[in-house]
């Protein structure tokens, strides 16, 4: 049996499942049934790709300051506009 990591990310009304080591994703309406899915994802996956050497990711957060949020999503909408 392997140990594999599971990054969950909440989007919307549904939860999304990554395992950074293989690059799989699922998704689920609960936590749980997420990383059931990924687990069903990735064990599919790894019988039609085998990985050699797995490594375990490095997880760590970062800070950032964000100045003024408006103004920065106003030249976000400019930069779209602008593109079209």
């Amino acid at each position: 049996m392997e140990t594999f990591t599971a990054i969950i990310e909440k989007e919307e009304d549904m939860y999304v499942a990554t395992c950074s080591e293989v690059g799989t994703v699922s998704q689920g309406k609960t936590i749980e049934e997420a990383i059931e899915n990924l687990k069903e994802s990735t064990s599919l996956y790894l019988e039609e790709f085998p990985i050699e050497e797995k490594s375990k990711p490095l997880i760590t957060t970062f800070e950032i300051t964000i100045n003024n949020v408006k103004s920065q999503k106003n030249i976000g909408e400019r930069m779209h506009q602008n593109s079209l």
